[in-house]
């Protein structure tokens, strides 16, 4: 009555109803954490966007003070304008771009804080005819009143991405 088996229970069923509940429960944790990657794959183009050619533009050129303009390596040239200068934080603005000597299928300009996460800010530009497009943004303030800015043309032309990357500044320093 009290050898070996004594210290064995009689009935195992509830410590295998634990185990199969931890089981699930770590089933359950890595089906979520492959549903994050899977939508995280899927928005990646939205959030970083391909493209196959990027241009860099003159870096003198101060979208605060004047409208900056690039020529394309395949042709074609591209002016980007902000509406109201200097660009205003937290009130709406428009900005303008321009093509010449080509027709983009899809225009956006993505903003995007330089050493400050901003969050997703990408507004498509809607056609205003004779390659002018045009879209209204806001752009959020930085708590410490300066922030510096890249504000990407994206252009699709139906043969390629083009990426052109404009940095300027908004708040006291700039």
């Amino acid at each position: 009555m009290f050898g070996e088996n004594a210290l064995i229970p009689n009935d195992s069923r509830p410590r295998s109803k634990l185990v199969n509940k931890k089981i699930l429960i770590d089933v359950i944790g890595l089906e979520l954490i492959a549903l994050v990657m899977v939508i995280g794959y899927k928005l990646s183009p939205m959030l970083l966007p391909k493209v196959d050619l990027t241009v860099q533009p003159d870096p003198v050129c101060n979208l605060q003070r004047e409208t900056c303009s690039v020529n394309l390596p395949s042709g074609g040239n591209v002016r980007l304008a902000m509406g109201t200068r200097p660009v205003p934080l937290v009130k709406p603005f428009e900005v303008q771009v321009v093509t010449s000597d080509f027709s983009p299928a899809r225009v956006e300009v993505d903003f995007a804080g330089i050493d400050m996460n901003m969050g997703l800010n990408r507004p498509q530009l809607t056609a205003r005819g004779k390659g002018r497009y045009a879209a209204e943004v806001t752009l959020p303030v930085c708590i410490t009143g300066h922030m510096d800015w890249q504000a990407t043309v994206l252009i699709e032309t139906g043969r390629e991405r083009v990426a052109i990357p404009y940095r300027f500044s908004t708040g006291e320093h700039h």
